[in-house]
């Protein structure tokens, strides 16, 4: 497949990861992110998928707004790397917040689940 067809779908993998963020879609983020994720937050901690869906499950994690403000990507064979800068607010462990955020995900692609996010680390913008 080149490499324009898995951005397309990288660009389409990002989107989608982006609204189920918004609508704490459990089922959605459990599909996109891949069993071996770690995730290093803005507050330095380190996240594994199975803490990120319980937090949205529970309600801990909650995104009332995210607001992308640029988007780049780069393919290479199975691996993507997408760099989000935008705005969020919503409420973690039950304390208000409101930031403007980097995200870098590294995504792995594979012909039977697409794209799925491996690693990802957020920090203030």
């Amino acid at each position: 497949m080149p490499d324009s067809e898995r951005e397309a779908e990288l660009l389409d993998a990002e989107r989608r990861l982006q609204a189920a963020q918004r609508a704490g879609d459990v089922p959605a983020l459990d599909d996109l992110l891949d069993d071996h994720l770690i995730a290093v937050g803005p507050d330095g901690g380190r996240y594994t998928k199975e803490a990120d869906l319980a937090a949205h499950r529970s309600g801990a994690s909650v995104i009332d707004d995210l607001v992308e403000e640029g988007l780049e990507l780069i393919v290479e064979g199975t691996t993507g790397v997408t760099f989000f800068m935008g705005r969020v607010s919503g409420r973690f462990d039950g304390e208000p917040f409101a930031a403007r955020l980097r995200y870098t995900r590294t995504w792995v692609h594979d012909d039977d689940r697409g794209w799925r996010i491996l690693a990802a680390h957020i920090s203030p913008a």
